[in-house]
Order: structure tokens, then sequence, then C-alpha cells
């Protein structure tokens, strides 16, 4: 039996969810309507966390991983194993089932690093670059050091994006093939390196009071389960910043930003530079031979 799908109506239009900026539900809804084609690929086939501001930025959201039973079902789901039972994630694999949830105040995407299919092997890995407030240059010097270890010394396709918060995202794709025990302890061991070289600028300790105004080199995503923003979604900030994927060169531009792309100005941008992370899933690695060099690296 097929499930009928209907048409997704957008209900409060005029409600703002962005109480400075004047930024309206209609508005949210009209980015993500247009924006669909090309952030589906990046969320298609893996268990989704909705983090929802029902009453607009103005107060606390929250995130939210079952989905509700009022969600209609048509919606696809799937029973994601935890420590204590299981979890029922909302699957968006569709332009309708985006905005839906955009419909429900679902206001940014965070997205697991496996699919549904091979849950416990992750087909990327991803690294957090989360800068001391305002030191924005800190997460690119980091991004910069860590593509050239990922690149030229593990022979790895590494692509970054602004995270739309404080920093940015440097990320991996990979074949699927290695069980995240494998993928998190590589990481580790990418970030412990990085880190040792530069003691001074980078740190991967996880409290803020032992960071001392060193940019914080989070690999702890690389996990089951866990998330990361998906490219494209909007982050709960004033004037309404995107998670933007960029070209490598992009961060020479000492203008640059997390939030230098917004629902305002992104589309003028993929017109005029194409999307850089549209060849991601064509550059999958297996990274056998990096786990081995950065064993060498690290002995």
């Amino acid at each position: 039996m097929t499930t009928t799908v209907p048409k997704v109506a957008l209900t409060h239009k005029d409600k703002i969810v962005f109480p400075k900026s004047g930024i309206t539900k209609q508005q949210i809804y009209r980015y993500y309507e247009n924006m669909a084609s090309v952030m589906l690929p990046y969320l298609n086939n893996r268990p989704l966390t909705m983090q929802r501001f029902p009453k607009g930025i103005g107060e606390a959201g929250f995130f939210q991983k079952h989905v509700p039973n009022y969600f209609p079902d048509w919606i696809p789901t799937v029973k994601i194993k935890k420590e204590d039972g299981w979890v029922n994630h909302i699957i968006c694999n569709s332009k309708e089932a985006l905005l839906y949830l955009v419909n429900q105040y679902v206001l940014t995407f965070h997205v697991t690093l496996s699919k549904v299919e091979k849950m416990d092997y992750p087909d990327k890995l991803v690294f957090d670059l989360d800068p001391p407030k305002g030191n924005f240059q800190l997460a690119v010097k980091a991004a910069k050091a860590l593509r050239y270890l990922l690149e030229e010394k593990l022979l790895l396709k590494a692509y970054v994006m602004t995270s739309g918060s404080e920093g940015l995202h440097i990320a991996v794709p990979l074949k699927g093939d290695r069980h995240f025990d494998d993928v998190h302890d590589f990481t580790k061991n990418v970030a412990t390196y990085i880190c040792s070289a530069n003691p001074k600028a980078f740190t991967t300790a996880i409290r803020k009071d032992k960071r001392q105004g060193r940019l914080y080199m989070d690999c702890l995503r690389n996990s089951y389960a866990q998330t990361s923003v998906s490219p494209f979604s909007v982050r709960a900030l004033e004037s309404a910043p995107v998670a933007m994927p960029l070209h490598w060169d992009e961060l020479n531009n000492t203008t640059l930003n997390a939030q230098s792309f917004t629902i305002d100005n992104i589309f003028k941008r993929l017109e005029t530079d194409g999307n850089p992370w549209e060849s991601f899933e064509q550059n999958t690695h297996d990274i056998g031979n990096a786990i081995k060099t950065m064993e060498t690296l690290i002995g």
C-alpha cells in the first residue's frame, strides 16, 4: 500500500521566529523550500535530531530525537538502538518531510555520521573547530593545519564549512567500511597530534576552564548515534546564519566569519560559486593506510 504524501501547508506564517531581526516563520519556510534540493542529499537516510523553537529563538528551544505521536505516518521513521532501549528517529528524505518539520518549528537539522543501513559504520568523519569567542582566525588556522595533515600526509580529501555559529567543521567522506570505534580512535589521534604540535593555540580539553583561550578541537561526535549539524541548516542566532560549505581558498578572506552566510545572501553565493561539497560522496576513502600513518607519526 502506497502512503499518500499531502502538500504541506504553512501555518502561523507571520510568527516572528527571530525577534531582533524580525525574521518570520514564512521566511524560514521559504528558505528551506528553495534549499531542499541542495540540502536533502546531506539528510538522506540519516537519523535526525530536531532542534525546535516553537516560541522563537528568544526563548529556549529543545532537541528532540524521538518522533512525537502526532507526526503523520507518511514521514518515514527508523528505530535506532541506544544504551537502554530504542529511539524512533525521523528520516528526512523528501521536500515534503523537510517542510513539515520546518512547520513544526524545526530550525536546525542535526544528523548522524552513518546511515540507517550501516549505523555502526560512519560514512564521514567530522572535526568541530570551536574557537574562543571572537577569534575566528584561530579556527582558520586550525582548519589549514588539519587540511595539511589530512590531505598531504594522510592522502584523504577534506571539506570545510562554517558552522553558522562560532567556528568551522572539517569533514572527510568515508567508504563506510570501518567501525565507529576505529574512526573515533583515528580522529582522536589526529586531533591529539595537531594539538600537541600547537599546544598554545589548540586543545582537546572538553572543559572550558581548561582551554585557557585555546581553540577546542572536538572529535567526540565521531561516535555511534552522535550528530553533526547538516550543511545548509539555519542556526538559532539573530540574522539566521547558515552552516555553509566553503571552497578552501575562501578561508583566506579576512572578512569571513562563522556567521557570514545567512538565509538572505546564501543563494547569491551558490549562484556565483556553486556548492563546494557537491562532490562529497564521490570522494570516499578507506582510512586503513591513514590509520597506520597516524600510528607512525604519534609513535
